[in-house]
């Protein structure tokens, strides 16, 4: 069974246009690897239909999971969330109780994290553990060298 994953609109048509991408353009690529490897004689020595074959399988599996990921996607509107407390797609401002310094994260769906844009996973650590706090509130995070502690400032639509 899929889990549902909620998107913003931009995330959303970067996973259509990649399902796209791969179903009309790298899959006809694969089916002509295979059939230019196929015309190059017998089969059972052929090395090159082998890993064309098993190229395309792999194609296959990676549009069969991003059709199954797009087919359980949901848009969220984020001018209509709640600013009260950290949810999906909220967009928030921590502070690092150890060491005083200020974040701000942007909490997506795992396939649009991108930490170097501040945009990080609800299934990170990280995420999790500011999922559901309000502002002033400490999460206490479990990271593998210890136990972070931040304060959230502030949550706030972009």
């Amino acid at each position: 069974m899929s889990t549902v994953s909620y998107y913003t609109a931009a995330g959303l048509k970067k996973l259509k246009e990649e399902l796209e991408q791969l179903k009309n353009i790298e899959r006809p690529k694969a089916s002509e690897a295979i059939a230019e490897a196929r015309d190059k004689g017998d089969l059972s020595e052929n090395a090159e239909y082998d890993a064309a074959k098993e190229a395309q399988g792999l194609l296959e599996m990676k549009i069969s999971k991003m059709e199954d990921l797009y087919a359980n996607a949901r848009l969220i509107d984020e001018s209509q969330l709640d600013v009260s407390k950290v949810l999906v797609l909220s967009h928030v401002k921590i502070k690092n109780q150890t060491n005083g310094m200020e974040l701000k994260y942007h909490l997506v769906a795992e396939s649009e994290a991108d930490l170097k844009s501040g945009k990080i996973s609800v299934t990170s650590p990280i995420g999790k553990g500011l999922l559901g706090k309000s502002v002033g509130e400490i999460a206490e995070i479990q990271v593998p060298n210890g136990i972070l502690k931040f304060e959230v400032l502030e949550i706030f639509r972009d």
